[in-house]
């Protein structure tokens, strides 16, 4: 059985930090990926990492670029996003996938599999 479990989110200040986990479990994917969609929004591409490759591809939005840090941890098939210098704007749902994904990583109907996703919610 495929799953997904994110797991970090809460309510930041603005500046603030929060670290997302996702766990994956019965899939053996290439791509591991962050979305993030907000009521009304279509799911936007956070973050991707590309375990194919070595050194892992890692791909980021624009928006997050230089505050955002994918990582994994291989030993507890858990797929990191480290997320420093948050702004309001960055509240949101955020979900991970995981997917046989190469370059169009931001695309979200590329995934197989989903989880549930957790709120993060910067506001002073």
């Amino acid at each position: 059985q495929v799953q997904l479990v994110e797991s970090g989110g809460g309510s930041v200040q603005p500046g603030g930090s929060l670290r997302l986990a996702c766990k994956v479990t019965g899939y053996r994917y290439r791509t591991v990926a962050w979305f993030r969609a907000t009521p009304g929004t279509e799911r936007e591409g956070v973050a991707a990492i590309d375990t194919l490759e070595l050194p892992n591809p890692l791909y980021y939005a624009d928006s997050v670029k230089g505050r955002f840090t994918i990582s994994r941890d291989n030993s507890k098939n858990t797929v990191y996003l480290q997320m420093n210098s948050l702004k309001p704007e960055d509240t949101a749902m955020y979900y991970c996938a995981a997917g046989w994904v190469s370059g169009t990583w931001y695309r979200s109907n590329e995934y197989n599999y989903w989880g549930q996703g957790t709120q993060v919610t910067v506001s002073s």
